[in-house]
């Protein structure tokens, strides 16, 4: 599906329904490094897991944090600091895991760890950030939400960067310089064929 048609998709949909199809699409870019059959197979798989993974986590850092941390106040702080700690273990996982050749005996026991990682966050944030925030929200707002998340995917970089910052203003900043460098170097990486998306 092409950008475009994911974001006339999700101008329906509320944030935690945007974020849960981004989790179910990352599970699924997941189970297909696993059963790839051949080396080729898992390194576009890998590429496309850790494009699909590191886009969607800096955009919740951008957009969805920032309204928890409006809307919920001190509770909002709390449950976002949780997150970020949570997300830096996901990035840390990702940053070793996107460069490791599937010929590695290290492949497969970076994946574990990063699905565990990232599998934690989920938990938390679909059992505790979600709800509370719905809750808040109009479903007009959450909606503008879910349509800022998918833009800001457009601008983010595309490999996990754990030593940068995951502040909104820093963030944004340093997302804006390692993006086209990481988007230039996409161009020469393997991918899955489209059709296979």
């Amino acid at each position: 599906m092409s950008l475009y048609s994911r974001l006339r998709s999700y101008k329906m949909s509320t944030i935690s329904e945007a974020i849960g199809a981004d989790h179910k699409l990352i599970d699924g870019y997941a189970d297909n490094v696993e059963s790839a059959g051949t080396e080729q197979e898992k390194t576009e798989w890998r590429n496309q897991l850790t494009w699909a993974l590191a886009r969607h986590a800096i955009s919740e850092e951008l957009t969805m944090y920032p309204a928890m941390e409006k809307h919920m106040g001190k509770e909002g702080l709390e449950l976002t600091e949780v997150d970020r700690e949570q997300h830096q273990a996901v990035k840390e996982d990702l940053y070793k895991f996107q460069s490791t050749p599937p010929t590695s005996p290290s492949f497969h026991p970076f994946l574990d760890h990063l699905l565990k990682d990232l599998h934690t966050h989920i938990e938390h944030e679909s059992q505790e950030d979600m709800p509370r925030l719905e809750n808040l929200l109009s479903r007009e707002e959450s909606q503008n939400l879910t349509k800022q998340f998918e833009r800001t995917k457009i601008i983010t970089p595309t490999r996990s960067h754990p030593s940068a910052p995951n502040r909104s203003y820093f963030e944004n900043f340093a997302a804006m310089l390692a993006a086209p460098i990481d988007k230039f170097q996409d161009l020469l990486r393997d991918w899955p064929e489209e059709s296979k998306l």
